[in-house]
């Protein structure tokens, strides 16, 4: 990731919880209705359906990404419904990341394609999950 315009430590936040810009897509979109200020965009909750339409991928997508995020702690879920929810030092790091992706989508893709996608799948099956005791 040498002479990227990408701060190293926004690189290392992209390559651990970052797959696809499908999944970046989400995060944002969910982040983006948190920091609206009427309170009845900002306490909205999304369910798979809505943000499958929004990103114009298939429910089941949507639902593994969704559930990436989670696991990582970027967003809350219950009940089948989805919100942006993370600690305030990650969550200055997404409001970076949205900065970052508007400034510099190419630099951000590049770094997101060129992530060998065995790493995630590799450091998933090791993770300890919610739902899984």
């Amino acid at each position: 990731m040498p002479d990227s315009p990408i701060p190293h430590d926004l690189q290392t936040f992209i390559v651990r919880h970052i797959d696809s810009i499908a999944q970046i897509e989400a995060l944002l979109l969910l982040r983006r209705h948190v920091s609206e200020t009427r309170p009845e965009v900002r306490n909205q909750t999304w369910d798979v359906a809505s943000i499958s339409r929004r990103l114009y991928i298939s429910e089941q997508e949507t639902l593994e990404i969704l559930e990436n995020l989670c696991a990582d702690g970027l967003l809350t879920c219950g009940d089948g419904t989805y919100r942006f929810s993370c600690p305030p030092e990650t969550e200055r790091m997404v409001e970076r990341l949205a900065e970052t992706y508007a400034e510099n989508l190419i630099a951000v893709t590049n770094i997101i394609h060129g992530k060998p996608r065995r790493i995630r799948e590799f450091a998933n099956a090791f993770k300890l999950r919610k739902d899984r005791g």
